[in-house]
């Protein structure tokens, strides 16, 4: 890939073209993944099983735009409950243990579904 030529890639979720943005976005060796939030059939899951949902997606982001999790340098958490933290640090720990990325969690008042408990973005450096 040129280092000046741009990638945007695509989840085929709704929202994207409803507000105009991309799953992950790929500008040279830089990938940044959009706030990424478990589908309509985890509505009624814990957030543990949400955030490995999560992950799952921004791995297939990743993945299209030439990365691995293992390229990953930073994590931005959106928790709704901060009692659901020990559950999503868990799922991170399990995709993220050897990596070990910057990563940082937040508290929010709601978020665009009242079921979803946990939105995740994602910065990756490839080298």
């Amino acid at each position: 890939m040129s280092k000046s030529k741009r990638l945007n890639v695509s989840s085929g979720g709704a929202y994207e073209s409803v507000f105009g943005y991309s799953r992950a976005v790929r500008l040279a060796d830089d990938i940044h993944v959009s706030g990424t939030c478990a589908p309509a059939d985890y509505e009624h899951s814990d957030a543990y099983t949400q955030a490995k949902a999560v992950f799952d997606i921004i791995e297939r982001a990743l993945k299209e735009a030439g990365a691995t999790t293992e390229d990953v340098v930073r994590t931005v958490v959106y928790l709704r409950d901060i009692d659901d933290a020990e559950g999503v640090a868990k799922a991170h720990l399990e995709r993220f243990d050897k990596v070990r990325p910057a990563s940082t969690l937040i508290q929010v008042t709601s978020m665009l579904r009242p079921w979803q408990r946990v939105e995740i973005e994602a910065y990756a450096k490839l080298t």
